[in-house]
């Protein structure tokens, strides 16, 4: 009708950086490059590259294992990066947790300034984390977009996030839409129908793009063995409720620092409750500040220090701390040692463990919890109460995914190659498999084309060492000394060469030597010397003749192989 009024019409949101109109010929193909994440669980890093552009995702960091004595952290190499650098054109980070920011500050002196896109809470903890390292956040290009933007990196790319639930506000998966096909990255996720800040996943948009059509799915496999769905939130904040309302004195609760959610909930029972809450440890700290300033953390009150609530009735008292898997400085740690300076653990405290050990921890978190018994504590930790759970997908939820995006090929991501396998078990068991799933590790060079998913070779891809100022001058030779020194201990013997000879025997971690042995050690090095000098030897040729002597001579007269550092100099 003519006089009837015409309905505005929607404007589509532009994405920042314009859109590309490539079409992709017959021998085009999109390369995607993992530097971290397969097969283990951190050091997460992918690299998307189109004919002379590249995309990188993320940069995380992974903690040493049990055998890496002295390791601080692992970083991913980037020599592929390093190399193409000039093909960077963007960087997006999918959320803040630190397997897939805390290589950032490592990262980014060794590539150029691109535009690094990030939610707000992401880029508040990356600018936290490179003010820590000595950089200025204010050098780089942080562009601030929502978990459900649009962007354009480059001429080839064009990103759509949207928001997945996780243990970390403003999570993001993203549907990258390239010449070739569309790929989807769904990014760590569970599907959390009641998450405590009330943001739920954004699955409408995993359904447009899988109705308009996914050629390659990369997706989370975290939790691929488990059967079921994943606890929410919500149920964890009522167990937590309960139990901190039935605690007759003091409440220690310990939980991953950046987990905003859980320190909510903990916040919310105290209050409800009467309790102050006091926040220990660097990382609790930082985090909790970050996200009280950006406004995803919330209190009624305050937090406290220590010092101020240590004098209050135990029933008035909450204390957030760090700790959750044993890590010998933490707060939790030193409490179960009786080694902290302000507080000390006694009988009828209630410790609570919101968190589970990541695999290798097992052990150093068990040493506490039996430690805080021996002092007389409750302690409360998975699974016999229901104060923790993943921030991952469980198999019903990987389902869902799969039938939603109907991809024509599969890529299992974040996880070892135990859940990778099982999560590939699992898609090829829907009624709509994918056309072809590959399990790859670290480096392996992945070709995508319109109708083919292959891998066609391999670049530099591993860990480097992170100790102390040093990154990457921990080679796995100097690992394998550690273990040898911790393991079997060491030998040092200083000799003075000349007429005179004149030897001293040292020993650390290697047994308590008597004089004899010690003895006998001098006596063997004194006679190569005296040998080495009559015959005019090199001193290279007489540490040589004092080495494997003494090394047979102690293998024999104890069973054990003992680093030997024989120092000989002229006299």
């Amino acid at each position: 009708m003519e006089n009837e009024k015409r309905k505005p019409r929607r404007r589509r949101k532009r994405p920042h950086g314009g859109t590309s109109f490539h079409q992709a010929g017959p021998q085009d193909h999109v390369e995607i490059i993992p530097l971290g994440g397969m097969g283990e669980i951190g050091k997460n890093l992918f690299a998307f590259r189109y004919r002379d552009e590249i995309l990188v995702v993320d940069g995380g960091l992974a903690f040493p294992e049990e055998g890496m004595p002295g390791v601080d952290l692992l970083i991913p190499r980037i020599d592929y990066l390093v190399q193409n650098k000039d093909l960077i054109r963007g960087w997006v980070l999918t959320h803040g947790h630190e397997d897939h920011i805390g290589a950032l500050p490592f990262l980014f002196p060794q590539l150029p300034k691109v535009p690094v896109y990030g939610a707000r809470l992401t880029l508040g903890l990356l600018k936290g984390k490179l003010e820590e390292y000595g950089l200025r956040p204010g050098e780089f290009s942080l562009k601030e977009i929502s978990p459900d933007d649009r962007i354009q990196v480059g001429r080839y790319f064009t990103v759509d996030l949207f928001r997945m639930t996780h243990s970390i506000p403003d999570n993001s998966g993203m549907i990258l839409r390239t010449p070739v096909g569309t790929i989807v990255h769904t990014g760590d996720f569970k599907l959390d129908p009641t998450p405590i800040d009330g943001k739920v996943s954004h699955l409408a948009k995993l359904a447009q793009a899988g109705a308009e059509g996914v050629l390659l799915l990369i997706a989370d496999s975290t939790n691929a063995e488990r059967p079921g769905y994943t606890p929410s939130e919500m149920e964890i904040a009522k167990e937590l409720d309960r139990v901190i309302g039935r605690a007759p004195g003091r409440v220690f609760v310990t939980t991953f620092a950046s987990h905003i959610h859980r320190i909510q909930a903990v916040i919310w029972a105290a209050e409800k409750y009467g309790r102050k809450v006091a926040m220990e440890g660097r990382s609790m700290l930082k985090f909790s500040r970050i996200a009280l300033e950006l406004g995803y953390l919330k209190v009624k009150d305050r937090l406290y220090t220590l010092e101020e609530v240590k004098d209050l009735p135990d029933h008035q008292v909450l204390v957030l701390a760090t700790g959750s898997q044993g890590q010998p400085m933490s707060v939790l740690s030193r409490l179960a040692l009786g080694t902290h300076a302000q507080m000390a653990i006694k009988p009828g405290d209630t410790v609570i463990l919101s968190s589970s050990p990541i695999p290798g921890n097992e052990e150093a978190v068990n040493r506490v919890i039996n430690r805080l018994y021996a002092l007389g504590a409750y302690v409360l930790y998975p699974p016999t109460y229901k104060v923790h759970a993943s921030g991952h997908a469980s198999q019903e939820e990987l389902k869902l995914i799969l039938n939603l995006t109907t991809p024509r090929f599969f890529l299992p991501w974040h996880g070892e190659v135990r859940h990778q396998t099982n999560f590939k078990w699992l898609a090829e068991s829907m009624s709509h498999p994918p056309e072809k799933t590959l399990v790859v590790e670290n480096g392996t060079l992945l070709r995508l084309t319109k109708d083919t998913f292959e891998a066609v070779g391999q670049v530099p891809a591993g860990a480097l060492y992170v100790d102390g100022l040093g990154v990457g001058d921990i080679t796995d030779e100097i690992l394998m000394d550690r273990q040898l020194l911790a393991q079997e201990g060491l030998v040092v013997i200083t000799a003075l060469a000349g007429r005179d000879p004149v030897v001293e025997v040292l020993s650390k971690g290697f047994v308590k030597a008597g004089e004899r042995l010690l003895g006998e050690v001098k006596r063997m090095a004194l006679e190569a010397i005296r040998n080495g000098v009559r015959e005019k030897k090199p001193l290279e040729k007489i540490r040589d003749d004092i080495y494997y002597p003494v090394k047979k001579f102690l293998k024999k007269a104890t069973g054990r192989d003992p680093v030997i550092l024989p120092v000989v100099i002229e006299g």
